[in-house]
């Protein structure tokens, strides 16, 4: 029987789809990309801005055509969106014939049985106070040689715009014993770079073992044979320590590489937003981080047009974006957001003025990744690769400085056969507003 799985939103979600992909072939379901010839059909929803909520409602529209004309036995809605909205989605939406919560993919086989033995199983969800089992290896959809690893799931912030907690829960660590089991398979599997995430990954252990156990997590990962590059997300300013710190300077196969969302630069919309630091409290932290690791890639995303933000705390944003220099960011035009402090202050912002605010920061970013990108003119660097450019000899490959899918890529011009998962010493040659180019050094290395 054939299951077609679209999976939307985060890396966190792609996780627990890689993992529902597991408990589907485990089944012996057939994994298949043509909607028209899906017996059932899984949708793994995102609903953490209004753009994702809209996504995730238009494509379970789409494939209800499939399920109301097609051959399609079953249509089953998972993840955030069917975590927040259940009745609804059944209610409004017919062809739905059943909504998993969050912490529930582990009963979607079960459930696919219900639908199509003629049973109605309606809304599935367990309490966000559980992590999910998961009971199956995972099957990666990242193309083999790296992958994700979810160290905890929730949150605690309760920041004023963000609806996570109430559809993910409080902040529950996956034990450790459990990630290395699990990076071990990934390793053995041909991973070379795992990238660990959560709501916020600072702070793990935390809850299981009364202190932030995060470094000693990564020192036992690092011992894996097979891993090569280690990556961090998810850092919130206020939780990287000195032990952290000191960690990723002693342990090589820990990218220099530090996501770090800060979210604005006014104390006063920082307040607003329930973050727990000051500008200049985020300034010391980049500072020490550069201090203390000269070459570190520091990526950040801010938010543009939060209730009651002025155009002088506007400009105040831009000014700490351009003094900062980091090397990725990212910028969201606020969303307001259900059941969320911040959708209910006063003075909301235009969406033009929002938009337009979002581009001024953009556009900045922009000269300011380009001379960051001018600056690594002529050095080398380790890459790995990811593929290669169609008819051409060339290949698309990432730095330590590039994490997939959100940061730019190395486009690598040989004549030389490399594949995919391998790793190559590269000496730039020219660079782009995101990207660069280089050219093979001297020296190739396989991954095997």
């Amino acid at each position: 029987m054939n299951v077609l799985f679209i999976s939307l939103g985060c890396d966190k979600n792609l996780v627990d789809s890689e993992n529902m992909l597991g408990l589907l072939t485990k089944a012996g379901y057939a994994l298949v990309d043509d909607e028209t010839q899906a017996d059932v059909i899984v949708i793994n929803t995102c609903c953490f801005i209004n753009d994702a909520k809209e996504e995730s409602i238009q494509t379970i529209l789409e494939m209800a055509e499939y399920r109301r004309e097609g051959r399609c036995g079953a249509l089953i809605v998972t993840g955030c969106l069917a975590q927040r909205y259940q009745q609804e989605i059944l209610e409004e939406i017919e062809e739905v014939d059943a909504v998993l919560g969050t912490t529930s993919f582990q009963r979607l086989t079960e459930t696919i049985r219900q639908v199509l033995e003629g049973e109605c199983p309606g809304v599935q969800t367990d309490s966000l106070t559980l992590l999910p089992r998961v009971e199956a290896g995972r099957i990666l959809t990242t193309g083999g040689h790296y992958a994700h690893l979810k160290i905890a799931e929730g949150c605690d912030k309760h920041c004023t715009y963000c609806i996570i907690p109430k559809i993910r829960g409080g902040y529950r660590s996956v034990p450790m014993d459990q990630l290395i089991r699990e990076a071990q398979e990934l390793a053995q599997g041909g991973v070379k770079e795992l990238i660990l995430v959560a709501q916020e990954t600072t702070v793990y252990g935390v809850d299981l073992y009364g202190k932030k156990m995060l470094p000693k997590l990564l020192q036992e990962l690092c011992q894996i044979k097979g891993l090569r590059w280690i990556r961090l997300q998810y850092c919130y300013p206020e939780e990287i320590t000195e032990e952290l710190i000191g960690t990723i300077q002693r342990e090589p196969k820990l990218c220099h590489y530090l996501d770090m969302p800060i979210q604005h630069a006014s104390d006063r919309i920082l307040k607003r937003m329930g973050r727990k630091t000051t500008r200049a409290q985020i300034e010391e932290k980049i500072a020490l981080l550069r201090r203390e690791i000269p070459d570190i890639c520091l990526r950040t995303t801010l938010i543009s047009g939060f209730p009651g933000e002025t155009e002088e705390e506007h400009q105040e944003l831009l000014d700490f974006v351009d003094a900062q220099e980091f090397d990725r960011l990212g910028v969201f035009a606020y969303s307001p957001e259900e059941d969320t402090p911040a959708a209910d202050m006063p003075e909301q912002v235009p969406e033009e003025t929002k938009e337009r605010r979002r581009q001024e920061i953009m556009e900045l970013q922009q000269e300011i990744s380009f001379a960051r990108a001018d600056e690594l003119v002529g050095t080398e660097l380790l890459v790995m690769v990811e593929g290669q450019v169609a008819g051409e000899n060339a290949y698309v490959t990432r730095t330590y400085r590039d994490a997939p899918d959100v940061d730019g890529y190395l486009f690598l011009n040989t004549d030389q056969v490399l594949v995919s998962g391998d790793f190559a010493r590269v000496r730039v040659t020219g660079a782009l507003e995101y990207d660069l180019i280089g050219e093979l050094s001297d020296e190739y290395e396989s991954a095997e």
